[in-house]
């Protein structure tokens, strides 16, 4: 998938009466914030509905997306490293700085869990608790990746078997070589189209924001999360460690690079992360963020930041299940040893495919807890809260879905530094881009 913008844009986006995507987004945060507590404190329902009707239609666009999106961009970014040089050690370092930092973030979870142990005195019943719909064990998980036919694949919406069909796809036109062409064009024209539509919803996002902050204020307030505030805040710290530490130690060490330079470019990718909890939702973004504010190559980008939206979740992966199966352990009254936890780093590492971008981690939680022999029924507990948690969590994932293409582009050489140090490119326009040309790596 590549990074639809032309040289010309930035010219006509530097006009300073313009406001900034992410300003739009956070002034979208704060009337959002300030409707919600206004339809709570004078409970005018008219106002939540609005609200809960603006975020359901923005993420209702952003989903609409997703299937044509991730086939054709998993296709499209697998044939597109015929372009790159030593395609395989870059894919393969890749996998391997995804495993390493989601090893490291779960950690941080178990770690955090640990010491704040969030299920202590927390007195939560489980009686007439019921266990998430969406379940996964490993032999769900395993055989789903699959599908039956390839229809179904696209009409259920099911995102880790459209990155299968667009891995083999891409695999196969790889060994096709030229007569692959007419697909592989058809499958570019059809990522281009759909980039382009999703970019005007992603434009959206400060009113999408208004919505969808606003709709959990009016909803929950802060009383939802009383009974769970232990475990919430284990979370957001959890998340904020990785945000905050983990990845700009490895910004500065590994790459050595600017870690506050790389977060104020990669700011509108986190804050649309955070209100949409969609990491496939905020891939074209994530994507021309990588390539056109951090230096990364198109053509290595264009496979990086699709193949991370799809299997890198450090949030949703990582610290999440690590802390929840801790905090399910301890108000089940069940003691966890150090074989439960190898368990935990062994299910969010090689298990993070399971939550496949989508909003919500539910699917690689019920993953874990059926692994560790927890009781499913108390995930039902954490549904609640659920949509306060994964904003954090999202934002961390698309964080190290931007970070490691950076790590690996720096250590192989071909992280355009100019570009990562130079002023930020505004994302106002959308235009095709040239054709890429090869990358020696």
């Amino acid at each position: 998938m590549s990074s639809p913008v032309s040289p010309a844009a930035p010219a006509r986006s530097l006009n300073p009466a313009r406001w900034s995507f992410g300003v739009q987004i956070l002034l979208g945060l704060a009337v959002g914030v300030a409707a919600g507590f206004l339809a709570r404190a004078t409970g005018a329902a008219w106002l939540t509905t609005t609200l809960t009707q603006i975020g359901s239609i923005f993420v209702q666009l952003l989903k609409l997306a997703v299937p044509p999106l991730v086939f054709t961009a998993v296709l499209v970014s697998v044939a597109g490293l015929r372009h790159v040089t030593n395609a395989a050690r870059l894919a393969g370092r890749t996998l391997l700085w995804f495993l390493g930092t989601s090893l490291i973030a779960v950690a941080v979870g178990i770690t955090l869990g640990l010491v704040t142990n969030p299920g202590r005195g927390v007195d939560l019943s489980l009686t007439g608790v019921k266990a998430p719909e969406h379940k996964s064990g490993w032999t769900d998980f395993l055989t789903g990746i699959i599908p039956t036919n390839v229809v179904g694949a696209f009409t259920n919406g099911n995102v880790l078997q459209l990155v299968f069909l667009g891995l083999v796809f891409g695999i196969a036109a790889l060994k096709l070589g030229d007569a692959a062409k007419p697909v592989l064009d058809l499958a570019d024209s059809v990522l281009h189209l759909v980039q382009k539509a999703l970019w005007w919803v992603i434009r959206l996002a400060p009113i999408g924001t208004a919505g969808l902050i606003g709709k959990a204020v009016a909803s929950y307030g802060w009383n939802l999360l009383q009974p769970l505030a232990t475990f919430a805040a284990a979370i957001y710290i959890g998340c904020f460690l990785v945000l905050a530490v983990v990845y700009p130690v490895l910004l500065r060490a590994v790459a050595g690079v600017n870690p506050l330079r790389f977060y104020a470019k990669a700011w509108p990718a986190l804050e649309l992360a955070f209100v949409s909890r969609s990491s496939i939702g905020t891939m074209p973004l994530t994507q021309r963020i990588t390539i056109e504010r951090l230096g990364v190559p198109r053509e290595y980008g264009s496979f990086a930041v699709p193949f991370g939206a799809t299997t890198k979740m450090d949030g949703c992966a990582a610290v999440y299940p690590a802390v929840a199966a801790i905090f399910v352990a301890q108000i089940s009254g069940i003691d966890l040893g150090i074989r439960d936890y190898l368990l935990i780093a062994f299910v969010s590492v090689v298990g993070s495919a399971a939550t496949a971008g989508l909003t919500g981690a539910i699917v690689m939680l019920t993953l874990t807890l059926s692994t560790l022999g927890l009781p499913l029924a108390a995930a039902g507990l954490l549904l609640a809260i659920d949509p306060i948690l994964d904003m954090i969590r999202t934002a961390t994932n698309v964080a190290g879905q931007m970070v490691v293409p950076v790590l690996v582009a720096k250590r192989e050489g071909i992280l355009d530094l100019e570009i990562f140090d130079g002023p930020a490119a505004p994302l106002t326009a959308a235009e095709p881009e040239p054709k890429p040309e090869p990358v020696a790596a």
